[in-house]
């Protein structure tokens, strides 16, 4: 079931910044809402409301919207047209393919001075003879009904054959009535019996027979076979389980049904419920993933681009270092990436993802440094090589401990390197 909350209209009011107090037009369709609240005391100042293809049942909570001047509530369960009285300046009503059978209701709108367009195409009352004659007569304010203009001649004959009319829909809302009352009845017996059985499903030993506790007795030692069956046995049961859930999803489907608020409800419920199963199921697929294999049992490492990032490795002889620049994205904190050297491979951990690459020869990890590019965001590691370069002037190679800027976080790891991130790098 969808709710009105507060966040629930901030996320709908970027267009005012979020704002809520003054929000002058809001959209809240397609978000599986039953009950219409809380708008009148947050958003008051609304001229346009939206509330369009949702599950909504009856029209309330919004006489507090004095300003409101056009209100969409098609696509609903309302079956009585009320409580607009407040909505003093409404030019504009939208109930189109609802449940209105009610057509009397619509004399509550006699207050509503300035409205001019009503829609109820694809209302049950829409069907009833004498349908527009009635709204026309009823409404003198009205001048487009259901998309088309009140002409002048229109309204005159309507209101000298109103007293007919009247009798004609009152007679006609009476049958409506009675069978809404048995759709109302049998969907009340439809939906104790789905209870019923999800129960039996749920609890197979309260069917009426009693049930009993059968002692278990695990295999001993010796019945080997008995316990390679029990997986099998397992995943049999599992396989019974998704087979019967997708017959019940197809029987669901195919079942005939009518067109009433309370099957757009039972509808509502089994899609929720089908989803909530598929969530629960990707959730067990997630959690048995199995881990990536980064190293083999025999110590070879391999080469992995989980994250799927370009790279650039270069073997640099006049400094004697192996260079590998890491098209990181640029604007991922730096605390998300966790940098690892070692003798033979260097491996980068970016959101979780793993990088690994074998290198060309052996390094000092203890030498290496990272640095982030503010720029590009670019990570490069920099990788000395065991053999020693022999130079007039001889140089040893140092630990570097880079510092870090207030924008860069240093990562935290076992033997990791830490991340500098200079002012410009190439």
């Amino acid at each position: 079931m969808g709710w009105i909350t507060e966040d629930l209209i901030r996320r709908n009011a970027e267009h005012n910044d979020c704002v809520i107090f003054s929000l002058e037009e809001l959209s809240l369709h397609q978000q599986e809402i039953e009950r219409l609240e809380h708008i009148d005391k947050w958003c008051r100042d609304l001229k346009i409301l939206y509330l369009q293809n949702n599950l909504i049942g009856k029209i309330e909570n919004v006489s507090k919207l004095k300003k409101l001047e056009y209100l969409n509530l098609a696509l609903n369960n309302i079956e009585k047209i009320e409580n607009l009285e407040g909505c003093e300046v409404l030019t504009k009503l939208d109930l189109t393919v609802n449940f209105v059978g009610e057509l009397s209701s619509i004399k509550s709108l006699k207050h509503n001075i300035h409205l001019k367009e009503l829609f109820l195409m694809g209302n049950p009352c829409a069907d009833f003879d004498g349908y527009r004659q009635f709204v026309v007569a009823t409404l003198e304010q009205l001048q487009w009904l259901d998309g088309k203009e009140i002409g002048r001649s229109e309204r005159i004959q309507a209101l000298q054959n109103y007293p007919v009319v009247e009798e004609q829909i009152r007679e006609q809302e009476k049958a409506y009535q009675l069978r809404r009352a048995k759709e109302k009845e049998e969907a009340l017996g439809k939906l104790a019996e789905g209870c019923e059985q999800e129960d039996k499903k749920t609890n197979p030993g309260t069917d009426g027979l009693p049930s009993t506790d059968i002692p278990v007795t695990l295999p001993s030692s010796s019945e080997n076979k008995e316990q390679v069956q029990l997986p099998e046995i397992q995943e049999d049961a599992r396989s019974t389980k998704k087979l019967n859930g997708s017959e019940d999803d197809l029987e669901f489907w195919n079942k005939p049904s009518l067109y009433t608020p309370e099957s757009r409800l039972e509808t509502l419920r089994h899609v929720e419920k089908q989803r909530k199963e598929q969530e629960k199921l990707s959730k067990k697929k997630k959690e048995v993933k199995p881990l990536r294999t980064l190293v083999t049992d025999s110590g070879k490492a391999l080469n992995v681009n989980e994250p799927k990032l370009d790279f650039f490795l270069k073997d640099d002889e006049k400094h004697n270092q192996i260079i590998l620049d890491l098209a990181v994205y640029r604007y991922m904190d730096t605390s998300l990436i966790d940098v690892d050297v070692q003798p033979m491979y260097v491996r980068v951990m970016v959101k979780g993802k793993p990088f690994q690459l074998v290198l060309p020869a052996e390094v000092k990890p203890d030498s290496s440094s990272a640095k982030r590019s503010q720029t590009t965001g670019h990570l490069v590691i920099c990788m000395p090589k065991v053999e020693e370069i022999i130079t007039g002037s001889r140089q040893t190679a140092k630990s570097v401990k880079p510092m870090l800027d207030g924008n860069r976080e240093q990562m935290r790891t076992r033997c990791h390197l830490p991340v500098e991130s200079p002012g410009s790098l190439t």
